[in-house]
């Protein structure tokens, strides 16, 4: 029986209670947050934020109606005011009429032109930053000596000299010396020839 007057008092309190703050409910339409619809919905008379449960929906169209979203349904935005309700679902970056109706606890209606920003994805931060020291200093060329071969040396002009006085007066004396014994010899071997030949005239 308890239960059977708390589903009758709830069922009869609750027309009661909405008329006490009138029969209709002002619904605003805030924007977006991260693309998701945000309304605040309070009683039309005395502006009281609505304890009861409240069902809505949100529809979106773009500009020129080619492409809708929704039917949407409202939540309590959590952290906020009491007046404060959005949506689960979010919409893609774009423009949007965006529009909310209310049924219940008393009817309602809103709308607001919302445009949603493209939001650029997060750097990934996963591969480590260069060092700044090794970054500041420029490499340098590795420098080699090339290695002195015999071919280079071959290839290299060679460096004349002057010829010295001294080796010159010294190979012409030499030459000289040379020639004299020559002449010497064959003067000797001469006068050999001329004594044999004496001899031989002498005996017969």
């Amino acid at each position: 029986m308890a239960a059977v007057f708390a589903v009758f008092g709830i069922v009869f309190l609750t027309p009661v209670a909405a008329h006490a703050h009138g029969d209709t409910v002002k619904v605003v339409v805030t924007g977006q947050r991260e693309g998701r619809v945000t309304a605040d919905i309070t009683w039309e008379n005395d502006g009281d934020a609505i304890e009861e449960a409240v069902a809505a929906t949100v529809n979106a169209a773009n500009p020129d109606g080619s492409r809708t979203l929704g039917p949407w349904r409202l939540v309590r935005a959590a952290g906020t005011s009491r007046a404060a309700w959005t949506t689960a679902e979010a919409l893609p970056p774009g423009s949007w009429k965006v529009t909310v109706d209310v049924g219940f606890p008393a009817l309602g209606h809103g709308e607001l032109d919302v445009a949603v920003p493209v939001v650029d994805p997060a750097p990934a931060t996963g591969a480590p930053a260069p060092s700044v020291a090794a970054s500041a200093q420029p490499s340098a060329p590795a420098t080699s000596a090339a290695p002195v071969t015999a071919s280079t040396l071959a290839g290299a002009p060679a460096t004349a000299q002057a010829p010295d006085p001294a080796e010159d007066d010294a190979d012409s004396g030499l030459w000289w010396t040379t020639a004299g014994v020559a002449v010497l010899a064959l003067a000797g071997a001469a006068a050999g020839i001329l004594i044999r030949r004496r001899r031989r005239l002498r005996l017969r």
